[in-house]
């Protein structure tokens, strides 16, 4: 009998990936050696105390992710890196960092109490580095060990060629989507790809390359709420990769029959400071429906439906032209 893959099984019906990203306020990635349990939280070196926590922060639904990280040293190094983004308010270019270096993981727990309280008496480190993770937990989902595993490696070789000092390549625990393996989110910015190859991936990294194949791997913006995520794709094939220097802020106007048809809207700033102000009347595309299976493990099929824009406008501007 042959063995069932999700993500094939995606690629196959052609599914498109976008309005995919998951919407969180915060990430706490925790550094943690592999392997992972199906659920990360019940994990072999997570301590009870971190468990707690995280089982207390799910139950009040909270908008947190926690995700466990690792790394090629993550076996071999005395200390546990926890890193925390947060969303900025208004218009922004993603997540706020901070990094913490600590002794152990047993101490991670009394971190992020501190932090969601508002007090934290703890070295903060807070350079640009980029944080790129990849899905590779098999234990959750097959596709993720099939297709997430080798693609670290390959990402690891990339930005080492490339010479990207700046760039850490991580890999995660499950970060939603496995059918579109192998996935990824790119840090600070928190957004999010899926079915990544070589070249693809080396044009996220150098922001350089056809804009339009971005449209094969391009989840949307964690930042962003879905649908308005179909949104963001459609002005950043407009703007090219200029895009990506954009501090953007988008939301959901108003949604009608029963949230088939939406009028969304995104404000964004160049840094030049010119302010622009697109809206768009977004449904979604039946003609496009496509039957899966969203897992390797799902026991029957859903009818995914995207939105698409319908039409879509410059509803204001101030400083300068913010049509191309």
């Amino acid at each position: 009998m042959n063995t069932f893959f999700c993500s094939d099984n995606s690629r196959e019906v052609g599914e498109d990936l976008i309005g995919s990203a998951s919407n969180y306020q915060t990430y706490i990635l925790v550094e943690c050696p592999p392997p992972w349990s199906p659920e990360a939280v019940d994990s072999r070196w997570i301590p009870e105390s971190l468990q707690m926590l995280i089982k207390d922060i799910k139950r009040q639904k909270l908008p947190i992710s926690f995700l466990l990280i690792s790394n090629n040293s993550s076996h071999k190094i005395e200390q546990t890196t926890l890193l925390i983004y947060q969303k900025k308010e208004g218009l922004s270019n993603g997540y706020h960092k901070q990094e913490f270096c600590l002794t152990n993981i047993e101490q991670v727990a009394t971190v992020i109490k501190n932090l969601l309280s508002g007090s934290i008496d703890y070295e903060v480190e807070t350079s640009t580095t980029r944080d790129i993770l990849i899905c590779t937990h098999g234990n959750r989902d097959r596709c993720c060990a099939r297709y997430g595993n080798p693609f670290y490696f390959h990402a690891t070789t990339s930005v080492f060629s490339l010479g990207l000092d700046n760039t850490r390549i991580w890999k995660s625990s499950h970060i939603g989507g496995h059918r579109f393996a192998p996935t990824a989110i790119d840090f600070p910015e928190g957004r999010y790809y899926g079915g990544l190859d070589q070249e693809s991936f080396k044009s996220i990294l150098t922001r350089s390359g056809d804009i339009n194949s971005l449209t094969k791997v391009y989840r949307g913006w964690g930042i962003l709420p879905n649908a308005i995520q179909v949104l963001e794709r459609e002005l950043i094939l407009r703007h090219g990769w200029d895009w990506f220097d954009y501090k953007v802020t988008g939301k959901i106007i108003q949604q009608y029959s029963e949230g088939k048809m939406v009028l969304g809207e995104i404000t964004f700033e160049k840094p030049d400071g010119s302010v622009c102000c697109y809206q768009a009347k977004l449904v979604k595309d039946e003609t496009k429906a496509v039957k899966i299976k969203t897992s390797c493990s799902s026991p029957q099929e859903t009818v995914v439906v995207n939105y698409a824009v319908d039409s879509l406008w410059l509803a204001s501007t101030k400083l300068a032209t913010c049509s191309k």
